[in-house]
C-alpha cells in the first residue's frame, strides 16, 4: 500500500504503534476457572490458523445469533422461539471462548504484533452492541423502551470507558465482576429464556414489578459500579505531562466524541414524532451502536498510536440524516432514514477498520488472516518462547 495521500494513519503514529506495549490487570472470579477450558481449547487449533481469523470467526456467529433474535422480535416485545434464544446463548459461549484463545494462539504461533491488540477490541467493540441488544430481546424490554434504551448505551458506554481510562492511565484495569461475569450472566438469561420461555421474564414481582425490571435493576446497578471505579482512574489523573493522557491531551477529551453518539441518538428517540425508536428498537440501537464501535475504535488507535483524538467523525453523518430529517418536519419517512443510517454507518465502520488494519499489516510486514509457514513458530510453540513480544491479550476483556 503506497497512497500516502488517504492514508487514516500517519508515519509518526505508525511508528508509535509499532512501539507499543500492551498493559492490563485483571482480578476476574471467572478467568481462573476458565483457563483449563482455554488452554484445552487452543490446544485443539491448528497452528496453520491464524489469530484474527479466530477472533472474526467468533464474531460473525455472535452476531449472527443475535440477527436471528432480532428477525423474530424487532420490537424487542414479540417472543422469540426458546431455539433461537438457546443459539444466542451458544453463540456467545463460543465467542467468549474463541475471543480467549486467539491471544494464546498467537503466542503458539509466533505471530503477536500490535494489529492483534487493536483487531481485538475492534471485534469486542461490535460485539458489546449486540449482546447488549441480544440481552434485551430475551427479556422482553421492548416494553420498556426507556429502559432498553439506556441498557443498551450503558453497555457500550462502559466499554468506551474501559478503553477511555486505558487512554488516561496507560493501561487497562478490570475487577472481580467485570466482562467475563456479564457474558456468563447473559448467558444464563438466554438459557432461561429457552428453557421456560420469554414470557417468563413478564412474571409480576411483588413492589418490584416485573422480573425483566429486576434483571435490567441489577444490570444498571453494575453499570454504575464499574463507572465509578473507572471514575478514580480519571480523579487521580492521567500518565501523560502534568497529569494529562498517554497523548499529552486533556484526560476529559474523549468524552467529546462520545458525547456526540450518545448525545443525538436520545434527542432524535425524544422527537420522534413516527416514535421511531419505540417501533423499531433493534434497528436504532444497532445504528447508533456502529457509530459507538466506530468512535471507541478511534480511542484505542489513539491509544495505541499515543496520538490526539479528533472529535468529528464520518460516521456522524448517520445520525445527521435522522437530525436533519426531523428538523425539516420529517421530509422522509423516519423508518426509511434509519435504514439509510445504520447502511452509511455500517459501511463507513468497515472502510474505517479495513483501512486501519491494512495500513498496520503494510507497515509490519504481515497478514491480517494468514500465518507465513515458519519452522520458528512450531520450536517457539514447543519451546514455550515467540519470536516477537506478546502483544495481542491473551485473555482481553471488553
Amino acid at each position: 500500500m503506497h497512497f500516502y495521500k488517504d492514508r487514516i494513519l500517519s508515519p509518526t503514529q505508525l511508528k508509535k504503534l509499532s512501539e507499543h506495549k500492551y498493559s492490563c490487570t485483571n482480578a476476574s472470579l471467572l478467568d481462573s476457572y476458565l483457563q483449563p477450558w482455554w488452554e484445552w481449547l487452543v490446544s485443539k487449533v491448528p497452528l496453520w490458523l491464524a489469530p484474527n481469523l479466530i477472533t472474526v470467526v467468533g464474531l460473525i456467529i455472535n452476531i449472527a445469533t443475535t440477527l436471528i433474535l432480532v428477525y423474530y422480535s424487532p420490537d424487542a416485545k414479540a417472543e422469540a422461539p426458546r431455539w433461537a434464544c438457546f443459539l444466542c446463548a451458544l453463540g456467545l459461549f463460543i465467542y467468549q471462548s474463541l475471543d480467549s484463545i486467539d491471544g494464546k494462539q498467537a503466542r503458539r504461533t509466533g505471530t503477536s504484533s500490535p494489529l492483534g491488540e487493536l483487531f481485538d477490541h475492534g471485534c469486542d467493540s461490535v460485539s458489546t452492541v449486540f449482546v447488549a441488544l441480544s440481552a434485551c430481546i430475551a427479556v422482553q424490554l421492548g416494553y420498556y423502551p426507556t429502559w432498553m434504551f439506556f441498557q443498551c448505551f450503558c453497555a457500550m458506554t462502559l466499554f468506551y470507558c474501559a478503553h477511555w481510562q486505558s487512554y488516561v492511565s496507560g493501561s487497562l484495569k478490570f475487577g472481580k465482576i467485570d466482562v467475563t461475569e456479564a457474558q456468563f450472566t447473559i448467558m444464563g438469561i438466554h438459557l432461561i429464556s429457552a428453557i421456560f420461555g420469554p414470557e417468563i421474564w413478564m412474571t409480576e414481582i411483588l413492589r418490584v414489578g416485573t422480573l425483566s425490571n429486576l434483571v435490567a435493576g441489577i444490570f444498571y446497578a453494575g453499570f454504575i459500579y464499574v463507572f465509578l471505579q473507572f471514575c478514580k482512574v480519571f480523579a487521580s489523573g492521567g500518565i501523560g505531562k502534568n497529569g494529562s493522557t498517554i497523548a499529552g491531551t486533556s484526560v476529559l477529551s474523549p468524552i467529546i466524541p462520545f458525547g456526540f453518539v450518545v448525545v443525538p441518538a436520545y434527542i432524535i428517540y425524544r422527537k420522534s414524532a413516527e416514535n421511531v425508536y419505540e417501533t423499531h428498537p433493534a434497528l436504532y440501537i444497532l445504528a447508533f451502536g456502529m457509530v459507538a464501535a466506530k468512535v471507541t475504535n478511534r480511542l484505542v488507535v489513539a491509544h495505541m498510536t499515543k496520538s490526539e483524538m479528533k472529535y468529528l467523525d464520518t460516521a456522524l453523518i448517520g445520525p445527521c440524516m435522522l437530525f436533519l430529517n426531523q428538523y425539516f418536519n420529517f421530509f422522509v419517512k423516519e423508518y426509511y432514514v434509519l435504514w439509510l443510517c445504520f447502511i452509511w454507518v455500517t459501511f463507513d465502520f468497515i472502510r474505517y477498520c479495513s483501512q486501519v488494519c491494512l495500513e498496520i499489516c503494510d507497515h509490519l510486514k504481515i497478514m491480517l488472516f494468514r500465518i507465513p509457514y515458519s519452522t520458528d513458530s512450531v520450536t517457539g510453540e514447543k519451546n514455550g518462547t515467540s519470536r516477537t513480544q506478546r502483544q495481542r491479550p491473551s485473555k482481553k476483556h471488553h
